[in-house]
């Protein structure tokens, strides 16, 4: 599998690997309802950024993808995503890596993210690359209003978490 940028002609495959993963993370009892992708607006800004990866087979076919920005000195990571089909296959491990060597290049602070506390490819996966929980009243404004807007797009709030590494 080959990690490379991605493209803004790519956001339709991502958007498919997005949503078949979300029943993945529906058997984990981390999402319900209908199935949603990232927006051309959230896409684009990973983009912009210069940080929207993507895994691809041997045909360019994606299989997974992560995105992120900066902001407050951090790499914020916003998805990542890898398809049912290729999971368990250490892609999720690569496409992190891939972010979190950008960010130490770009001489950043450290990382953040929002995720699931108990799937155990969410939050004990990013622990595993040292990023530390951070209940609710430890967050950063920002966090909380990412956290709330998650919540309001039906996520349970008994389940969301921050998380943050420091490079």
């Amino acid at each position: 599998m080959l990690i490379r940028p991605a493209t803004s002609g790519d956001f339709d495959a991502l958007r498919n690997v997005e949503l078949a993963s979300f029943e993945t993370l529906r058997d984990a009892g981390a999402v319900s309802g209908a199935p949603a992708a990232s927006s051309d607006e959230e896409l684009n800004e990973y983009l912009e950024h210069e940080l929207l990866y993507m895994a691809c087979d041997q045909n360019d076919v994606a299989v997974g993808y992560c995105g992120a920005y900066v902001v407050e000195k951090l790499l914020h990571i916003g998805e990542m995503d890898v398809h049912p089909a290729c999971q368990r296959k250490g892609l999720g491990r690569k496409l992190l890596t891939t972010l979190l060597d950008e960010g130490r290049a770009r001489k950043l602070e450290g990382a953040t993210l929002t995720t699931d506390r108990l799937a155990p490819f969410n939050a004990p996966f990013y622990a595993t690359f040292g990023f530390r929980l951070l209940e609710k009243e430890a967050c950063s404004p920002r966090l909380c209003r990412i956290l709330e807007a998650e919540i309001e797009k039906g996520l349970d709030p008994s389940r969301r978490v921050a998380m943050t590494l420091s490079f």
